[in-house]
């Protein structure tokens, strides 16, 4: 079997100028890099004030990728990229206030951050925004504004936000109850990698009788969803008519009891 070796670091730039003449390739060739070495590169970057190199070990420190997990130097370099108006910062600031990651959980300073990186266009920003929108965490509930943010974002392809879209025509809030326009949505999301979108996306072809394909699209639910879904999802399709889909419902019931075994 070949091994795939690390890609080679380009040389420390000594200065933001230079930083920031790197080209994309010089880039990905860091981020791939073999960790702890493209740990100690990013740092470098990022104390030359560089904000892409800001976030990326931002984000590292989070996963203790290359270092030691540390979700407070994260935020600290987060919030660092956030202050030079970058809007992937400002969104892993909001990120980690919502959760929790660095700070204490604090849903009003998230959905600050979430509006400026919003309205600088970001597309992750729109959708958790709208996320608190919807739920009335840190900001006043309000579904319609909700929704303007999940269309926005969706509009830019955000699969995640199509799905969201395609709850409120099923649900009939805020727009009319639209059956079809939800289907329209769900597969919107589903085509676009969302593995919500493309449960409820198999949901509606089965209640069409169209199994074979709902039951292709129930097979890629389980490769992206997290734990918490496939354990709803498999219960629920225990319950189904249908042997092949609760074929399915078993196998993601049966990845979790893997994972959770000694």
């Amino acid at each position: 079997m070949s091994v795939v070796s690390p890609s080679r670091l380009p040389p420390l730039p000594t200065s933001p100028e230079k930083l920031a003449a790197l080209t994309p390739a010089d880039w990905q060739a860091a981020i791939a890099a073999e960790p702890v070495a493209a740990a100690q590169w990013m740092l470098h970057g990022a104390r030359l004030g560089n904000a892409d190199a800001q976030i990326t070990l931002g984000q590292w420190l989070l996963d203790g990728h290359g270092v030691a997990p540390s979700p407070v130097d994260g935020l600290a370099w987060f919030l660092k990229a956030a202050r030079q108006g970058h809007p992937m910062g400002m969104n892993m600031a909001g990120r980690c206030y919502e959760n929790g990651w660095g700070a204490a959980a604090d849903d009003f300073a998230a959905a600050n951050w979430y509006r400026q990186a919003a309205h600088k266009g970001l597309d992750a920003a729109m959708y958790n925004l709208a996320n608190l929108l919807a739920t009335g965490k840190g900001v006043e509930q309000d579904a319609a504004e909700a929704l303007q943010w999940y269309r926005k974002a969706a509009a830019l392809g955000h699969a995640k936000s199509m799905t969201k879209i395609g709850f409120f025509y099923e649900d009939g809030r805020v727009v009319a109850q639209d059956a079809a326009a939800a289907f329209t949505w769900f597969e919107g999301g589903a085509r676009g990698g969302d593995f919500r979108g493309q449960y409820n996306y198999a949901s509606m072809l089965a209640a069409r009788g169209r199994l074979d394909e709902a039951l292709e699209w129930l097979r890629k639910v389980p490769l992206t969803a997290t734990p918490g879904f496939k354990r709803l999802a498999g219960e629920q399709l225990l319950q189904s008519p249908h042997p092949a889909f609760q074929a399915v419902g078993q196998q993601m019931l049966g990845a979790l009891s893997n994972v959770a075994a000694p």
